[in-house]
């Protein structure tokens, strides 16, 4: 799955395609009303926001948050953040958000997060990929 989840982000960052601006400020704007539900511990807003699949690894929220805290806690209790590079397949239906982030210790990272169209129409999270970086994000 973790192999799986790393090809489709790499294979985004590397697509050239441009994605409608809409849905790159939904895309962006569902990124940041996860991490203000993590900020106001608000577990349920925060699961809303997973992609079925996530769902079904961590079928209650409170285990999912408990997942976040343990695996992504800079993406859990962030300092400042800001929105990096965003790239999209060529159908539009999956988009790569990078966030970059100064994590609870003063420490730098980065988050890309997949975000994937669902039946629906709706975006929603399938995945984040979190790495330490070496010099100041932000």
């Amino acid at each position: 799955m973790r192999i799986l989840g790393l090809s489709i982000m790499i294979g985004l960052l590397l697509a050239t395609s441009s994605m409608a601006d809409d849905d790159l400020t939904t895309a962006r704007g569902i990124v940041e009303q996860q991490i203000v539900a993590f900020l106001k511990d608000d577990i349920d807003t925060a699961y809303s926001f997973a992609a079925p699949g996530v769902k079904n690894l961590y079928p209650e929220p409170q285990r999912f948050v408990d997942m976040v805290k343990r695996n992504y806690q800079p993406v859990y209790r962030p300092g400042n953040y800001a929105f990096g590079r965003a790239l999209s397949d060529t159908d539009g239906n999956t988009i790569a958000l990078e966030l970059l982030i100064t994590g609870p210790k003063g420490k730098d990272w980065r988050a890309v997060y997949v975000l994937k169209r669902q039946d629906g129409g709706d975006f929603q999270i399938t995945g984040v990929r979190l790495s330490k970086l070496k010099s100041p994000a932000i």
